[in-house]
């Protein structure tokens, strides 16, 4: 009986174990965002408007996903990177990268090239906004990446182009 009882104990220790790194039950369930672009005044004219200084598209890499990332400067001078009609599959610790290559197609290519972190994902849907510092060179992170922190895995990417002035 003692034996049953302890290997009843560690079935279920494993299983919490499991669930908490694996959290399956975020396969079902979306994190929607909706966000509205970030303005300092109702006063904004068109001569004060946000400046668009690099856009992309994601494609999936580990998963499927769309949406468009667009990064601009503000009127005050601030940077903001915004996700629209974003969509991937949901997962545990999920970060938004901004990572040194042109694209990144696989893992691998992230951890080589480099990334600066902008933060956790808000949500695996919608429109969102990430605040960029003032310290990050967009010439040289080229590339939003969504990564699984937990399982060091690239879910998609989003080339940026420059816009021209």
């Amino acid at each position: 009986m003692k034996k049953r009882n302890l290997i009843l104990i560690l079935v279920v220790i494993v299983g919490a174990v499991a669930w908490y790194a694996f959290r399956p039950e975020r396969l079902f369930i979306d994190q929607s965002v909706s966000e509205s672009f970030p303005t300092a005044s109702a006063t904004t004219n068109a001569a004060s408007a946000p400046v668009t200084l690099a856009t992309g598209q994601f494609h999936g890499v580990a998963h499927d996903a769309r949406g468009v990332v667009t990064v601009y400067r503000t009127p005050e001078g601030k940077r903001v990177l915004r996700l629209t009609e974003f969509e991937t599959s949901n997962g545990p610790e999920l970060q938004l990268y901004l990572v040194a290559a042109d694209d990144a197609t696989d893992s691998e290519m992230v951890k080589k090239a480099g990334f600066v972190t902008l933060g956790a994902l808000k949500g695996n849907k919608g429109d969102q906004n990430y605040e960029i510092a003032d310290d990050i060179d967009l010439s040289k992170y080229r590339a939003v990446t969504v990564w699984c922190k937990r399982f060091g895995v690239n879910f998609a990417t989003a080339p940026l182009s420059p816009q021209k002035s």
